[in-house]
């Protein structure tokens, strides 16, 4: 199967609508909740942590919804425009109180949350299910695979740099300054894009028939794949490691820019670095057939880490400097989109190989564990921003913070994201054996293919 440059284009563009509303989330609900609605960071914390334990089954048995499905518009397509629809009015309703105080806000809080992960799933599952079939071909699912992860990377940079800027415009026209209006304004607008983008995803894209298209799968298949399947779990091990490395910078460097640097307006220059990001993706294919996938990944591996000293140590000789924080936050950029080329064609190679393990692709299900990782990264760094915040006496609303809840934030922010990365690539390089479309019997090269019945188990 091969693809035209308008279904390339139009398959990831979809993107840049679902990963602004996913960016938004990631880099602004944390704030939205604590310095806006002044809600406990504990609670906060705990809420987008116990939020995920029912994603461990929510994700999965969408998978196994969307891979048991027969639609005559597409099992990916249906599925797709479902979830579009129910998480773009649960996404405005994250950012709208309707009045609601106390005890009445922590419970509506609580449920959109809960039900934002669950649309989410809904829409995000069949998207990335739908990639490794678009094309068959390794080469061309490499250069496939970098549009849609640049247009998240644009969507990212988009509310990164620009947030907070069209937040405190748009809570001057409609708001009091409290931001609130704000949050609710800008919800609706990404909300609007979302449905725009997926719609020409939906209708511009055709939606290929494979062998395995009607295959049934159920739980005990979901067991079976997530035992035995050893590549899938490397690959859940180094991409939910490398994710909390990427979410916990990113859920706390508002606050290091606000309170321990004094300078909130540096978090748009951070996020500015996005660029690097989309230059990683853009480089990723012709780096890769150069170098191998795994020299990359080592290389987005160390990256971060170097990024995050340079910020580190500027942020005690120059700490409000934007050329430390473009160089630092450019090096970790450039690391992460590295390793989101790597991990999109590795995900398809993955499902391949368990065609190959079981002669069923269950690319649902596989592709629901990316949806579920970058899920729990989130919430296991909001679970360390919140209650890391609390701990180190973190005060919402106070301008001014103790020196111990500077330093707190500093290790937040910057050591623990760096064990994790170191973390990833050791995950990489000693269990992830499949690379280019074979399996590595050691650390130099490919020793034969997986395809077929002749696999080497």
């Amino acid at each position: 199967m091969s693809l035209t440059n308008k279904e390339k284009y139009s398959f990831g563009i979809g993107a840049l609508g679902k990963d602004a509303i996913c960016c938004f989330v990631g880099s602004f609900l944390m704030f939205y909740y604590t310095d806006v609605l002044f809600l406990s960071p504990v609670f906060v914390g705990t809420l987008f942590f116990v939020a995920r334990i029912w994603d461990a089954v929510n994700d999965p048995m969408m998978g196994v919804i969307v891979d048991n499905s027969n639609f005559k518009f597409g099992k990916f397509r249906t599925w797709l425009v479902i979830g579009t629809v129910l998480n773009a009015i649960v996404f405005v309703g994250l950012f709208t109180t309707f009045g609601l105080q106390g005890r009445a806000l922590y419970i509506y809080v609580a449920v959109t949350y809960i039900l934002y992960g669950m649309t989410y799933t809904v829409m995000d599952v069949p998207y990335w299910s739908w990639l490794p079939n678009l094309t068959s071909d390794p080469r061309e699912r490499e250069s496939v695979s970098v549009i849609p992860r640049f247009f998240a990377s644009v969507a990212g940079f988009t509310t990164g740099v620009f947030g907070l800027m069209f937040i405190d415009k748009l809570d001057g026209i409609f708001g009091n300054g409290d931001r609130m209006a704000g949050f609710t304004v800008i919800s609706i607008f990404i909300s609007v894009l979302f449905l725009v983008t997926i719609g020409n995803t939906v209708f511009q894209v055709k939606e290929k028939q494979t062998g395995t298209q009607n295959e049934k799968t159920g739980f005990k298949q979901i067991v079976k794949i997530l035992s035995q399947n050893k590549q899938l779990m490397a690959y859940i091990g180094l991409l939910l490691s490398y994710n909390l490395c990427i979410q916990i910078v990113n859920g706390i460097i508002i606050y290091y820019f606000k309170y321990a640097v004094g300078k909130e307006s540096l978090f748009s220059i951070f996020n500015l670095c996005i660029l690097a990001e989309m230059g990683g993706l853009i480089l990723f294919p012709r780096l890769a057939g150069t170098f191998g996938r795994k020299k990359l990944f080592a290389a987005a591996c160390a990256l971060p880490v170097a990024g995050l000293i340079v910020i580190a140590v500027s942020g005690f000789f120059a700490p409000t400097s934007p050329v430390f924080v473009i160089i630092g936050a450019g090096l970790l950029k450039l690391g992460s989109g590295f390793e989101l080329g790597v991990v999109t064609v590795s995900i398809a190679d993955v499902i391949d190989y368990n065609e190959s393990l079981f002669g069923t692709r269950n690319e649902s299900i596989i592709c629901s564990t990316q949806t579920f990782l970058m899920k729990s990264s989130q919430a296991v760094s909001g679970l360390l921003t919140g209650v890391g915040l609390a701990m180190v006496g973190y005060q919402a609303g106070q301008q001014q913070q103790t020196a111990m809840t500077i330093n707190g934030i500093r290790i937040i922010m910057i050591v623990i994201p760096m064990c994790f990365s170191v973390l990833s690539y050791f995950i990489y390089s000693k269990f992830y054996k499949l690379e280019d479309g074979l399996l590595r019997t050691d650390n130099k090269a490919p020793k034969k293919s997986y395809s077929g019945k002749d696999i080497l188990a």
